[in-house]
């Protein structure tokens, strides 16, 4: 029993615990919708432009996401696809 109360106690000093700001909590949820619109993309690919909508649609709705906490090489993958997709779509 000694060594499961000092693993919770050693997990417990590895989390910092804090409240999310009003816009990080916005941003995640908008972020949460952005990826189900990109996992349900691939199959919708084939049905003609939907697919690359929802492509589009949900790397915008990831962005605020991954700005709000300054993933930059993630900010500039989402804008990769979101501008990919455009171009497909003209």
């Amino acid at each position: 029993m000694g060594f499961r109360k000092g693993y919770k106690k050693l997990l417990k000093k590895l989390v910092k615990k804090r409240k999310l700001k009003p816009i990080e909590r916005l941003a995640n949820r908008v972020g949460y919708m952005g990826t189900a619109f990109l996992m349900m993309s691939p199959h919708l690919i084939e049905y003609g432009d939907i697919g690359a909508t929802t492509y589009i649609i949900g790397a915008l709705c990831t962005l605020p996401q991954v700005w709000v906490a300054k993933q930059w090489n993630l900010v500039v993958t989402t804008l990769n696809i979101a501008i990919g997709y455009i171009i497909f779509l003209i």
